[in-house]
């Protein structure tokens, strides 16, 4: 409207007080009427009542009126003149790998891993500040699943659309993940900072993952590990064309395979890459410790990025709102 762009549309839950006040106003206006008939005619008014003025008291209600009208205004943050602003973007970029062999599916966490590991990715997120984030997916093979970014809703997007149909029936290959990772950073040879959080149950059936790390290590890149299950484990579940659980994975003897946390291979690939490793807990202190150990390293410049912005004029209606009100209490 005109022009106007209303940033406080939230406090539109006020405007019943404002007609409340209106009401008030003239019941009382009302109500002195009665009282001044009641108790002298009209020619009598000022002999009665010295000093009393209908003129005045009809100025204040609406002076008083007045100012409440504009404080809801205020109170409405009206804005214009749009003027672009640039902003300079600062942090590190972060990609996260999640794990979606078919073990993932074990509920050795509740309701299971997959499912906790993706509570803990979006616990993990909020709580970094201003960084590039990117989301890989792994088992046998390994894709980018969402790119760098610091549009945090797109990525839970993209993290929202993993669930036990994307579970791949594939082993898992963490030089696989490594790679994507290094690759994926490769288009920006100039950061210094290169972060990769795995998180998986530690099963690992890699080709060359020794030489990779040799690789990541060269390349800088931090490579930070959470165990996701439990070293006691839990049986592999299996399920039909309609997602109904139909058993568990047996292994070639018609044994239930139990699927444990690998914590010793994390750790390892967490040391040799100056990472950290942490078991998945119940509280937030994993994630906590996850995300004071990127803090650590050093924010680096991103690409500046240029937004629309309208000004904030609400000082113009509440500078009208307190001028109405201190002239109807000198009246």
């Amino acid at each position: 409207m005109l022009g106007i762009h209303w940033a406080g549309t939230q406090n539109f839950i006020y405007a019943p007080l404002l007609v409340l006040v209106a009401v008030v106003l003239i019941y009382r206006m009302w109500l002195w009427h009665r009282v001044v008939a009641y108790l002298a005619a009209d020619k009598q008014v000022a002999h009665v009542l010295p000093g009393f003025s209908y003129t005045r008291r009809v100025v204040r209600s609406l002076l008083f009126f007045i100012g409440t009208l504009f404080l809801f205004i205020a109170l409405l943050r009206p804005q214009w003149h749009k003027r672009d602003e640039v902003i300079q973007q600062e942090g590190r970029d972060l990609f996260i790998a999640l794990d979606i062999s078919r073990s993932m599916l074990a509920n050795d966490c509740v309701p299971d891993r997959l499912r906790c590991a993706k509570s803990k990715i979006k616990d993990l997120v909020r709580s970094l500040s201003c960084e590039r984030v990117g989301l890989i997916l792994f088992s046998g093979s390994t894709f980018v699943q969402c790119p760098l970014t610091t549009d945090y809703g797109a990525f839970y997007l993209f993290l929202d659309q993993i669930d036990a149909e994307t579970i791949s029936s594939g082993t898992t290959a963490f030089d696989q993940a490594i790679k994507t990772a290094l690759n994926a950073f490769e288009a920006a040879p100039d950061r210094k900072n290169k972060l990769l959080v795995m998180f998986t149950d530690g099963e690992d059936f890699s080709h060359d993952l020794s030489g990779v790390k040799q690789r990541a290590v060269d390349a800088g890149m931090h490579i930070f590990t959470v165990g996701v299950g439990t070293p006691e484990g839990a049986p592999v579940p299996l399920f039909n064309e309609r997602g109904a659980p139909v058993g568990h994975q047996k292994d070639a003897k018609g044994g239930v395979v139990i699927s444990r946390l690998n914590e010793e291979i994390l750790q390892s690939l967490a040391h040799d890459t100056s990472g950290r490793y942490v078991r998945m807990t119940l509280d937030n202190r994993d994630m906590q410790t996850i995300v004071d150990s990127v803090h650590s390293y050093e924010k680096e410049k991103f690409e500046d990025r240029t937004i629309s912005r309208h000004e904030e004029q609400y000082p113009y209606p509440l500078a009208v709102s307190l001028l109405c009100f201190a002239l109807e209490w000198l009246l």
